[in-house]
């Protein structure tokens, strides 16, 4: 027989995730300056758009002008730099384009 250990201000649930994934989906001049369509990356929980495209851009920093350009949606909406990425969620980066 187990016994718990119950540390004060501690819940006994599951501890939180360190990480949690993300599906990323470039475009255009995105999907060119990175040399890929799609990845999966692992993200803080709490971790903003904006934090998302730093991280791209550091991994890859010939990319940053294009993905600072670019517009975010995820899960399909337009999000702001400062929005909270959830767990599971789908970024996609569109840099801008003309024609109609």
């Amino acid at each position: 027989m187990t016994q718990e250990t119950t540390v004060p201000g501690r819940s006994t649930d599951a501890a939180p995730a360190l990480e949690q994934t993300v599906a990323l989906r470039y475009f255009a001049a995105a999907r060119a300056a990175l040399g890929r369509s799609e990845e999966t990356l692992a993200v803080p929980p709490g971790a903003t758009v904006a934090d998302v495209v730093a991280r791209l851009a550091a991994a890859s920093p010939a990319a940053g002008p294009v993905l600072a350009r670019c517009s975010v949606l995820v899960d399909g909406r337009r999000a702001a730099p400062s929005d909270v990425v959830p767990a599971g969620a789908s970024l996609d980066l569109l840099p801008p384009f003309a024609g109609g």
